[in-house]
């Protein structure tokens, strides 16, 4: 097994940030790179152990997607080589974990698809009826399946602080206003673009449930990113359909009126539970069992949703 990465150090190009869990890299005006470390973060902290393998899982889980989702809508990558655009005694950081992708501005919105009633969805039924403001048939059970997959979109957060739940309306009118400058003579707005959005990311879905489901695989609600290029071209970027942006769930474990189990962190969420720690960084350390079993989940889910091994 390789040595995990927790963050990457390259010199031959500009860092210009990092997130929770990706590196991001200034190659030239047209192209950045992304390197997808073994960073985990959970309850919005960032915790001190990497999960090894993680990058390369949900790097490969990407590619697959955008290879097969491609014909919805573009995507982000470039088909370069990472290994090509760093100094050779880095290409070991970047290989199997890393995208050369296009320069793209992001819609400041995250593109939430629910299919399934569960997670902040669930609470905010339980409460109102309704999730993100579309009302919902009564007497729905947790993890129940919906009528439709509906789109619920979130404000994006800073590292650390947690996307908050926004109407399909705020949505239109965040993006109005933080993208006006980058729409200028393309002839769309920022509402246009969230509905596009919307109808892009309900057909990478409903497109991905369908396959998902043909491999014992319930994807029960995912978050897609997307990004405009200078024409306002809509592209699907970051992660997609990842068990770090997707709630996947075991066919054989599910039931409806429970939380089933996913494919992702369980292990370490289940874990950090039974601690009293405040759920603020700095997070505690990992015990090794636990990194070794959310490892093994990651590839789990990776080689029984494409039938391929890692």
């Amino acid at each position: 097994m390789t040595t995990p990465l927790f963050e990457s150090t390259l010199r031959s190009l500009t860092l210009l940030g990092r997130g929770k869990v990706r590196d991001i890299y200034a190659i030239d005006a047209d192209k950045l790179l992304i390197v997808t470390s073994d960073r985990l973060s959970a309850f919005d902290v960032i915790l001190p152990d990497p999960i090894p393998r993680k990058g390369e899982v949900l790097t490969a889980m990407a590619n697959f997607w955008f290879a097969k989702l491609g014909h919805i809508v573009p995507n982000q990558l470039t088909g370069i080589a990472p290994e090509s655009v760093v100094a050779a005694d880095e290409q070991d950081q970047v290989r199997g974990r890393a995208l050369v992708v296009k320069r793209l501005t992001p819609l400041p919105i995250e593109a939430v698809v629910r299919g399934y009633v569960i997670g902040s969805g669930w609470k905010d039924y339980q409460d109102t009826g309704a999730i993100c403001g579309i009302q919902l048939p009564a007497g729905l059970q947790q993890a129940q399946k919906l009528p439709a997959p509906i789109f619920t979109p979130a404000s994006k957060a800073e590292v650390g602080d947690h996307d908050e739940n926004i109407s399909f309306e705020e949505a239109q009118a965040r993006t109005d206003a933080l993208l006006a400058d980058a729409l200028k003579g393309t002839g769309k707005t920022g509402a246009q673009l969230v509905a596009e959005a919307r109808d892009a990311a309900i057909a990478l879905y409903t497109q991905a449930a369908d396959y998902a489901a043909t491999r014992g695989i319930i994807i029960a609600d995912t978050k897609f990113e997307f990004g405009i290029d200078a024409a306002g071209t809509l592209h699907l970027i970051d992660e997609a359909l990842t068990p770090d942006s997707s709630r996947f769930w075991p066919a054989d474990s599910y039931a409806v009126g429970i939380s089933p189990p996913s494919y992702d962190k369980q292990y370490v969420r289940d874990y950090l539970e039974t601690l009293d720690w405040g759920k603020k960084a700095p997070g505690p350390k990992l015990p090794a069992d636990v990194i070794e079993r959310t490892a093994a989940k990651y590839v789990e889910a990776y080689e029984r949703l494409t039938g391929q091994t890692l």
